[in-house]
C-alpha cells in the first residue's frame, strides 16, 4: 500500500503527492519544519514540536493557516492512516506559490504537508561501537544573519557541512560558529561528558534548541548528574571523557572519534549508555 501524504487538509498516494513548482518553500527555502518522532503510536513531546514550529513561522513572519489542535489532531490522523506506530514525521509548512520573486506579499495558500513513515539514520552498529565524526570547515550560520533556532526549508548551510563530513568518510560534522566555539552536528545537537559533569553549548552558541536534547538535559539532571549550559571548544571536545549526539531522528548516540582523536577509551561511556537506556525508556511512558 502505497503511504499517504497530508497536504493542505487531502490526503495524496505519496507518488501524486505535489506542490506548485511556484512555491517559495521550493523556489526559496521560504517556510519551516519539523521532524517528530513516533513511539508506540505516540507522538514524542508533538506540544514541544509544535510550539517550535510556531516559533519559527512568527520569526520568518508567516501565518500558519490553522490550529496547534487542528494540527495535531492531522499528525495523529495521519500516522493511523499509514498504520505507522513507531515512525518518523515530517512536518511542513511552504510560504505558499507566487511570483518569480522574493516578495513574500505575492504568495498566497501556504501548504501544510505531513509525510509519515519509517526512518533507521544510523545502522544498530553506531549506537554500540560509537561514531566517528570530523569539524566541518563550513561554520554555523552567523545569529545576526540567520537564526539558527528557526528550521526552515533552507537547510543548505548544514547540507555542505554534511558533505565535507561524507568526503572525509564520516556519516556527521561538527560545526562551529562565528567565535569558533562549538556549535552543534549538521543534523543534531552535541554533548560532553567530563568529570562526571554533563556539558553541552548554550542556546546563544548558534544552535537549534532541541526537543532531544531538552529531553536529554532534563533525564540528567533528574539522576542528579550536574549539567552544564556553557560555551565549549574543540579542545573540550577532545579532552572529553565522553561525547554523544542527540535528535529526533537520531535519539541518543555516542561519538568516539573526533577529528581523529579518540575520546576517552574510544567505546560509549557510562553515562552515555546510561542516558541512551533513560531516553528510551523516557519515549515509552
Amino acid at each position: 500500500m502505497s503511504l499517504k501524504i497530508y497536504i493542505a487538509g487531502q490526503y495524496y498516494d505519496k507518488e501524486h503527492a505535489k506542490v506548485s513548482v511556484y512555491d517559495h518553500g521550493l523556489l526559496y527555502g521560504d517556510g519551516v519544519f519539523e521532524g517528530m518522532r513516533s513511539y508506540s503510536g505516540k507522538v514524542f513531546r508533538l506540544d514541544e514540536h509544535l510550539d517550535r514550529l510556531w516559533d519559527s513561522a512568527k520569526a520568518i513572519w508567516l501565518e500558519i493557516p490553522t490550529t496547534k489542535a487542528e494540527l495535531a489532531q492531522a499528525v495523529n490522523d495521519t500516522l493511523k492512516l499509514n498504520g505507522i506506530v513507531d515512525g518518523y514525521i515530517r512536518l511542513l509548512v511552504t510560504r505558499g506559490a507566487g511570483t518569480l520573486g522574493l516578495d513574500p506579499n505575492r504568495t498566497s495558500d501556504p501548504q501544510i504537508i505531513i509525510i509519515t513513515d519509517h526512518i533507521a539514520l544510523y545502522p544498530p552498529e553506531f549506537y554500540e561501537q560509537g561514531l566517528e565524526i570530523v569539524t566541518a570547515s563550513t561554520i554555523r550560520n552567523h545569529p545576526a544573519a540567520l537564526s539558527p533556532r528557526i528550521k526552515s526549508l533552507n537547510y543548505l548551510n548544514n547540507i555542505l557541512a554534511k558533505i565535507e563530513g561524507l568526503k572525509a568518510g564520516c556519516v556527521e560534522a561538527l560545526m562551529l560558529n562565528q567565535k569558533g566555539e562549538i556549535a552543534e552536528c549538521t543534523g543534531d545537537n552535541i554533548f560532553l561528558v567530563k568529570r562526571g559533569e554533563v556539558l553541552t553549548p548554550p542556546i546563544d552558541a548558534g544552535i537549534l534548541e532541541g526537543i532531544t536534547r531538552n529531553a536529554v538535559i532534563e533525564l540528567a539532571r533528574g539522576t542528579g548528574r550536574t549539567v552544564h549550559e556553557i560555551p565549549l571548544t574543540r579542545h573540550d571536545v577532545y579532552v572529553s571523557d565522553e561525547c554523544f549526539l542527540t535528535g529526533s531522528a537520531a535519539e541518543v548516540i555516542p561519538v568516539v572519534k573526533v577529528d581523529n582523536r579518540v575520546i576517552g577509551t574510544g567505546q560509549p561511556g557510562a553515562i552515555t549508555r546510561d542516558l541512551i537506556q533513560r531516553f528510551h525508556a523516557l519515549t515509552r511512558e
